[in-house]
């Protein structure tokens, strides 16, 4: 008898739209170059006009497909607007962080972390999961959240507090729009070196708390989350929605 093997899924993203956010640089623009690289076209959006054309131009250079979309996030206007047309794939990098004892943050500091990280967010992948629908297409939405939406960290109220919020709302989204074949999940790294995160890694007693934390005997690079945006974003993770990747080096493993 010949054995039948299974169906190796496909990475391949030719002929599908992506929109980035947070893409200028970082993580959103790793992500961005891997949906890329696996043949999407990608809408790179982010604040800041100068790096995000010269993110752009780079990945056009190196034979990508991809635009540039200045977006300030918090522009709920805006933002609804830049999903006039569906996209298939949809990863939101944009977020950021205000560290502070809870004991000392003030209600700017809060304002400011909830409306990029929590309503930035929220809204983003209702306006998403709505041109997917009303065009009756299946989709991935892939949100950059972090190890800090499972655990706790000193001085990290206000981002915790947003990073699980944004689980939580992944998670009832999921429920929602699953029928439709619209699949949404977080990707969770830890630390991450990237030219924002110097700072953190070039102080003697942020490093030491992050490498006993990690299990694994190195800190993050930008690409150990492309990958992971990959697979979210392709058919070969048909079956995952509302759930986490955790990409921590062990970090929440205890």
């Amino acid at each position: 008898m010949v054995q039948t093997l299974p169906h190796i899924p496909s990475f391949d993203l030719s002929g599908r739209r992506a929109l980035v956010t947070g893409a200028s640089s970082g993580i959103g623009l790793g992500c961005a170059v891997a949906l890329a690289g696996a043949g999407a076209h990608v809408v790179c959006a982010a604040r800041r006009a100068d790096v995000l054309h010269d993110s752009v131009a780079a990945m056009r250079d190196a034979g990508h497909s991809a635009e540039a979309l200045v977006l300030d996030q918090t522009d709920l206007t805006a933002l609804k607007d830049a999903f006039s047309t569906p996209f298939d794939i949809v990863v939101n990098s944009a977020g950021l962080a205000r560290h502070s004892a809870a004991v000392d943050t003030d209600v700017v500091d809060f304002d400011t972390v909830m409306d990029v990280n929590v309503k930035g967010a929220y809204f983003l992948s209702s306006y998403a999961a709505r041109a997917l629908l009303n065009a009756g297409k299946p989709g991935s939405i892939i949100h950059i959240s972090s190890q800090m939406g499972h655990v706790g960290g000193p001085d990290r109220a206000v981002y915790c507090a947003s990073k699980h919020a944004v689980e939580g709302m992944v998670k009832a989204m999921a429920i929602e729009w699953g029928k439709a074949g619209i699949r949404i999940n977080t990707i969770c790294p830890t630390f991450i070196r990237t030219p924002l995160t110097e700072g953190t890694f070039n102080d003697a007693h942020s490093l030491a708390w992050i490498m006993d934390k990690i299990k694994l005997p190195r800190a993050g690079v930008v690409s150990d989350i492309m990958g992971a945006a990959l697979y979210l974003a392709s058919d070969a993770s048909g079956m995952v929605t509302g759930t986490a990747m955790m990409v921590d080096g062990g970090w929440t493993a205890d």
